[in-house]
C-alpha cells in the first residue's frame, strides 16, 4: 500500500528528498519529461538523503548506484533515478543502504548522493520518481512546490 489511506481510498506517494518538487515535465531529460518511462515528479534536491517514496520491496537497485526500483505493497513499479545523466559516475558519488529483495517503510534510508560532487562533475542533482506501471492507477494526481523527505506527498492515486 502507499504512505496511507483515507476514506476515499487515495493513497499517497511522498518525497524521496527534501528540496523542490516540479512536474515532471520540467526534468532536463526528454526520457522524463516526454513521460517515455511513466509518469511522476521531479525533486530538486536540497539533501542529498535519498528515502523511500513508499513502503514495498526494494526490486533493483543499478550497479552504478543512480537508479533502484521499488515495488509498492500495492503493486506500482516506482522508479528512484538520482540525477541526470549520473550513469556516467559509475556509482561514485553514491551510497547505497539496502539491497535487492529487502522490504522498506516509506520514509527508509535507501542511498546518499553527493551533490556537490555530481554537481562538481557538470551534471543535474535534479532526481525523477515515477510510478512505471500507469495501467495500475487511477486519478494521478501530482504536488508541485517545497517537500520534505519521507514526510510530504508528491503524488496521491487511487487503485
Amino acid at each position: 500500500m502507499g504512505l496511507f489511506s483515507r476514506k476515499d481510498n487515495t493513497l499517497k506517494i511522498v518525497a524521496q528528498q527534501s528540496g523542490k518538487a516540479i512536474s515532471i515535465e520540467e526534468v532536463p531529460d526528454p526520457v522524463f519529461s516526454g513521460k517515455v518511462l511513466g509518469d511522476g515528479v521531479g525533486i530538486v534536491p536540497s539533501s542529498g538523503e535519498v528515502l523511500s517514496p513508499v513502503s514495498g520491496t526494494v526490486a533493483q537497485v543499478a550497479h552504478t548506484m543512480h537508479a533502484l526500483g521499488i515495488e509498492s505493497d500495492d503493486g506500482l513499479e516506482i522508479l528512484v533515478h538520482l540525477g541526470i545523466d549520473t550513469v556516467k559516475l559509475n556509482g561514485e558519488g553514491f551510497t547505497c543502504h539496502v539491497e535487492v529483495g529487502q522490504h522498506v517503510n516509506a520514509g527508509d534510508k535507501l542511498m546518499d548522493m553527493d551533490l556537490d560532487f555530481i554537481q562538481s562533475k557538470g551534471l543535474s542533482t535534479i532526481s525523477p520518481c515515477i510510478i512505471t506501471n500507469l495501467d495500475a492507477v487511477k486519478n494521478l494526481e501530482i504536488f508541485a512546490g517545497s517537500v520534505t523527505a519521507g514526510e510530504t506527498p508528491v503524488m496521491s492515486y487511487k487503485k
